[in-house]
Parts: C-alpha cells; sequence; structure tokens
C-alpha cells in the first residue's frame, strides 16, 4: 500500500539501542495514529454523587504546575461533597506523591462544591 493510505506502512517505535535486534518497526498509518489519541482517564467511583467531575489528570498537571485552588466537583448534600473531598485527597497523595493538596467543601448556589488546594500559590 502507499504510506499515504491508512494501510500503508508507518513507523512504530525506535530504538538508541545499538545491541537491539531490532531498531524499528512498521504498523499501519492508521493503527499507529489511533494509538495516540488515547487520553489516560482516571474514573470517578460511581459510588460518589458528583455534577461535572473535573478531569483528574489534568487537574493535577495544572495544581502541579501553578499550585493554587481549582474546582473540580459540584455535588448536591454537603456529605456526599465531603465523601468526594476525601476520595480526592486519597487520590492525590497517590497520583501526585510529592504534592501536598487538600480539599474543602464550600457551599454555592444550593450546591456544594469540592476544592482543591495546594499549599503554594
Amino acid at each position: 500500500m502507499s504510506v499515504n493510505d491508512p494501510r500503508g506502512p508507518s513507523v512504530d517505535s525506535r530504538t538508541a539501542d545499538r545491541k537491539a535486534k531490532v531498531a524499528e518497526r512498521l504498523a499501519h498509518r492508521g493503527c499507529n495514529s489511533r494509538k495516540g489519541a488515547v487520553k489516560v482517564v482516571i474514573a470517578w467511583p460511581d459510588r460518589l454523587h458528583v455534577a461535572e467531575p473535573a478531569p483528574l489528570i489534568t487537574v493535577a498537571g495544572r495544581l502541579e504546575r501553578k499550585g493554587g485552588r481549582e474546582m473540580v466537583a459540584r455535588c448536591p448534600t454537603k456529605q456526599d461533597a465531603q465523601e468526594a473531598a476525601e476520595w480526592l485527597v486519597d487520590r492525590f497523595s497517590r497520583l501526585v506523591p510529592g504534592l501536598p493538596v487538600t480539599a474543602n467543601v464550600e457551599a454555592g448556589g444550593g450546591q456544594f462544591l469540592v476544592v482543591l488546594a495546594t499549599g503554594r500559590r
């Protein structure tokens, strides 16, 4: 097939190791292109009642780079928000071990907001 066809050849991986038996391998261009289009997602547990949960990998990256505060979910009750906050602190302690993250529950607009914060700004 032509290199422009989705079934055409595309370099899948390369290694700088001179002792490697195969320095590169081929894959279909269409297959190779799809592999990079998958985003990592940390699923929120079904037991937590949250609306509009934030993508946690993205939140972790921003908090690690900039610090500060970020609203990550809305909950219908204070108890739901507290459960989500506890789960988030535990999850972030493993996701970004060197980043001290706290979670606060704030009332707002008839709902309860879960806000993550770091000590730095």
